[in-house]
């Protein structure tokens, strides 16, 4: 059971705890069957909806912020400034969108015969998985990456462990570090428990849902779909599921863009700077690495491919997103939590880029409860050392500063350049297989996997040194 000992057995661990032979939809090289996977081992959006029905999370309302939106009006040009709405996925059982996903992943487990699941998150989702699993009778560990090496842990983080053990769930608390894959192996191999990661084809099909109601909802209200549906992106499935599900229902013309917020600089993984973030979701720390290699999972292959579906890339800073949950709460009277709140940031400011007869959507909202709210977080974050004040948020600096903004005006998203994303993306595709040429068939997925052109990924294969096979491709 030595860490070495465990880590090698890793395959072998996943795959008896998820039940999918991930070598099926491989071709030995870049390439690997994506859509071959979603199909063979996910379910139909008619099961997928009928699974949800029955645990409660379907149809969750749609709400036009007509406050906000009349805010960024008056920061807008002359005749801009699109109509807001946000999806509340706060209603759903567990009080996230992540409920969609862990009721897929659950009612697989139970299918399949497993008496028990695990997930390894301090997120919403450890909740969203401990609700399903109570649901359906099964057995459930969580396990949270929730301390620094002095033992102190973010409000947040401490407040979802306490909602998971209220829905039964036993909550191991890690500190940061190794020790949180390491553990969650040896738990999987120890119990035989179900794998009810995010980023398995069922957990991100779940999602799918999410978008395909967005898009019925707004033909019914409005008689058309939205113009752009913004998603806070972390691991990639929230922002992949959703945009499938508006591809199900036909909205090819809705642009899909994530945002993030920005804590460039501040590694997620160190002791030191753990807690310096002021709240832990929907940040670049998970956004970009997910973005530029979404195998790092605790999956084989992540079925969260965001550049496939992303049209932008955008970020706020933390000050914008307190900013925004304040503006939620005090003139729209909605209490939300951090999350959806980084989109709604990200929305103000596109709104005001569009005509003021558009639509522009935040597809999710989560719950809020006493570690998620803007005062203990603020607090925790001054005990920290970070300075916190009102002024310009662009002078914020991730890890020192919290700026809140003076004036609504200030509130600004910076562009994410998606080239070099996508740049970065095939770079480590090849380095991790060590590919000196490709075939057509690898060029085929590399393009698909960046949402990108022949001409980009070649391009881009020719700077890294890589061979494109000539009786192939024609080049």
């Amino acid at each position: 059971m030595s860490y070495l000992g465990v880590m090698s057995r890793k395959n072998e661990i996943m795959k008896n705890a998820v039940g999918i032979d991930y070598e099926l939809f491989e071709s030995g090289t870049a390439e690997f069957d994506y859509e071959k996977m979603m199909r063979e081992t996910g379910y139909t959006l008619d099961e997928m909806q009928s699974i949800q029905k029955g645990v409660a999370i379907c149809n969750t309302p749609l709400i036009e912020l007509k406050n906000i939106t009349e805010l960024a009006r008056k920061c807008a040009p002359k005749g801009k400034g699109a109509r807001i709405f946000i999806k509340d996925e706060a209603s759903s059982p567990s009080g996230s969108f992540k409920a969609r996903r862990a009721a897929n992943a659950v009612y697989h487990a139970k299918k399949l015969g497993y008496k028990g699941v695990i997930a390894a998150t301090s997120g919403n989702y450890g909740a969203a998985v401990a609700s399903q699993a109570a649901m359906q009778g099964l057995k459930c560990i969580i396990v949270q990456e929730c301390y620094d090496s002095q033992g102190k842990g973010q409000p947040e983080i401490i407040e979802k462990a306490r909602k998971c053990e209220a829905y039964g769930a036993e909550v191991l608390q890690l500190s940061v570090g190794p020790e949180l894959f390491y553990t969650f192996l040896r738990l999987l191999e120890e119990t035989g428990y179900f794998n009810a990661s995010l980023y398995t084809p069922f957990g991100i099909a779940g999602v799918e849902t999410l978008g395909y109601e967005i898009s019925m909802q707004f033909r019914e209200k409005e008689g058309r779909d939205p113009d752009v549906v913004v998603c806070t992106n972390a691991g990639g499935g929230n922002l992949t599921g959703t945009a499938r599900g508006l591809i199900k229902a036909g909205a090819f013309d809705t642009k899909v863009v994530g945002a993030s917020v920005d804590l460039k600089g501040l590694h997620m993984a160190s002791d030191t700077q753990f807690n310096k973030k002021s709240f832990t979701t929907g940040h670049t720390g998970f956004g970009i690495p997910f973005c530029t290699n979404p195998d790092r999972s605790d999956v084989p292959r992540s079925a969260g491919r965001p550049l496939r579906y992303m049209d932008r890339y955008v970020t706020v800073h933390q000050g914008e997103v307190f900013y925004m949950t304040e503006a939620l709460a005090q003139i729209e009277g909605l209490e939300r939590g951090p999350a959806g709140n980084t989109s709604l940031a990200a929305a103000f400011c596109i709104a005001q880029e569009m005509d003021e007869d558009k639509i522009i959507v935040v597809q999710e909202t989560e719950y809020t409860g006493a570690g998620k709210h803007i005062q203990p977080q603020l607090t925790f974050a001054r005990e920290n050392g970070i300075d916190i004040r009102f002024g310009n948020p662009e002078d914020e600096v991730a890890g020192e500063s919290i700026i809140l903004p003076s004036h609504p005006s200030m509130i600004k998203i910076k562009d994410l350049d998606l080239n070099k994303i996508k740049r970065s993306y095939i770079k480590n595709c090849i380095d991790r297989i060590k590919l000196t040429e490709i075939n057509e068939q690898d060029l085929a997925f590399l393009v698909k996997d960046t949402k990108s052109s022949e001409e980009f990924v070649k391009e881009t294969l020719k700077e890294l040194g890589v061979n494109c096979l000539k009786e192939n491709l024609g080049v």
